[in-house]
């Protein structure tokens, strides 16, 4: 085996899926804020939840504690034995959960109080607080996930648009685990043969060339076509951040309240009004959009605008597209044109997506408007304070970033940066192995990159994973899942 492939540690969810990973553990699994919410959950998983919760719960009545059954009644110091809070219980024994240990959930009032004693009494009674993600780390040690399915749970829980859940929820469901899984098992059917002819060269007819050369191709463009993804994966979790940026008095503003469809920013007359960014957050064709509105950028002597100024810049060359606004009735100035220079500037040729909107196209005639000189810029004609135009500035973004056919009818799922990292891994090994087949190396040959290959299609799935893996995965998670 290669030195790649034997650094590995394979982490079987089977061998590793006892009952029980030991200590009980407790995390309160709903966002809590004082005032908000009208139900907190706390949840135990582990050898001793049933125990810990029949010491805390009271049940009034003869309601019986079987797995998948709601109880009513009260949470009770066990030393006091006052009410912390009225709430309901509900069981779910081992395996029939969630991470097939048993779970116990205390559903609380919302809030803030409530919850936090009932945590605390858990830990009173032996529980140990849940470190992130360690819901999900136990189910998939317990066979019940795949590593796609418990990152599917990550991104179902961080989506900001219908799209991006739809796609996450496909990952929960398995619908990447199944091909990538196929697409491994092939791989090591065309590893077996080619180590059977190594082993029993003189047993057995020769290798069929041709066969392992298809199947190897038919591998790669399902790999490939599984890579094309991640870009569309990275819009949809983590959004497009999208500067507005202009001389002052432009509109710039009067276009952020139009696309948000709210008063966010302060619109006058007067110029340099905006001193600070002001943002809003919204869903442009399934991608979350974080819009920035800067300062007008110009010359200033007043210290407060000049600082508004700077941060106006750094927002725009930080941004992933920048709205150039400029004023129809005025066209584009020599200002204009040195603020585009300043927004690409240390853009390795002007790379970075620009699209240039014309505002208040409402207060200029039609004929004066085609007698402006544009620079040769995607364009958008806009009346922000007229609500006029926007629909025509998100088509431009989305195809600005070609996201244009991100529809939920042409993707069915999505992979994430480290789930590409891994094909991109078993793209190049495969490749080596066409290129080993080529050159009629030994067979000995072929089987350093085929292994390769299917360690990294393993480390997707988790078939074959590091603990130090695990804890980089599923410390990016939320605390309670």
């Amino acid at each position: 085996m290669d030195g790649a492939a034997a650094q590995k540690t394979t982490i079987s969810p089977v061998a590793q899926g006892a009952p029980s990973q030991g200590e009980t553990i407790v995390a309160i699994a709903t966002a809590i804020a004082p005032q908000q919410g009208s139900v907190g959950i706390v949840r135990l998983s582990g050898a001793e939840a049933v125990a810990i919760a029949r010491t805390l719960f009271y049940v009034p009545g003869q309601q019986l504690w079987e797995s998948h059954r709601i109880l009513y009644g009260q949470v009770r110091d066990p030393h006091t034995r006052q009410p912390v809070d009225e709430a309901l219980l509900l069981l779910m024994l081992a395996p029939r959960s969630y991470t097939r240990e048993d779970v116990v959930e205390f559903h609380c009032h919302g809030g803030l109080m409530a919850v936090q004693q009932v945590l605390g009494l858990c830990v009173g009674q032996g529980a140990r607080l849940a470190e992130p993600g360690e819901f999900t780390l136990r189910a998939f040690l317990n066979g019940r996930l795949d590593l796609t399915q418990a990152e599917g749970v990550a991104d179902l829980v961080a989506a900001q648009s219908s799209l991006a859940a739809r796609t996450a929820l496909a990952g929960v469901q398995g619908k990447l685990t199944a091909p990538i899984r196929q697409l491994r098992s092939t791989c090591l059917d065309v590893l077996a043969e080619v180590e059977a002819r190594i082993d029993f060269e003189d047993d057995l007819p020769p290798l069929d060339e041709p066969a392992v050369r298809g199947q190897i191709a038919a591998v790669l463009a399902a790999v490939e076509r599984f890579l094309a993804t991640a870009e569309s994966g990275e819009l949809l979790r983590t959004g497009l951040k999208v500067a507005i940026v202009g001389r002052p008095n432009v509109g710039k503003s009067s276009l952020l309240n139009a696309w948000s469809r709210c008063d966010r920013a302060i619109v006058t007359d007067l110029p340099g009004t905006t001193r600070d960014v002001v943002e809003s957050q919204l869903v442009v064709g399934g991608i979350p959009i974080q819009v920035l509105d800067t300062a007008g950028i110009r010359e200033a002597s007043d210290p407060v605008e000049q600082l508004g100024i700077a941060r106006s810049r750094r927002v725009a060359q930080g941004a992933d597209l920048v709205l150039l606004t400029i004023d129809a009735a005025a066209g584009w100035t020599d200002d204009d044109a040195a603020l585009y220079a300043s927004v690409n500037d240390g853009q390795a040729g002007g790379d970075r997506p620009l699209i240039l909107v014309i505002n208040k196209v409402d207060l200029v005639a039609a004929n004066a408007m085609a007698e402006l000189v544009l620079p040769p810029l995607p364009t958008v004609h806009t009346a922000a304070a007229q609500q006029q135009g926007i629909e025509d500035l998100e088509q431009a973004i989305l195809s600005a970033i070609h996201a244009d056919k991100l529809t939920p009818g042409n993707l069915e799922f999505t992979v994430n940066q480290r789930q590409a990292a891994a094909l991109a891994q078993t793209i190049q090994a495969l490749h080596q192995v066409q290129q080993t087949i080529e050159n009629q190396l030994p067979l000995d040959f072929w089987t350093i990159d085929l292994r390769i290959a299917i360690a990294a299609l393993g480390s997707i799935t988790g078939d074959e994973i590091t603990e130090s893996m695990l804890d980089e995965i599923f410390s990016r998670f939320c605390i309670g899942k």
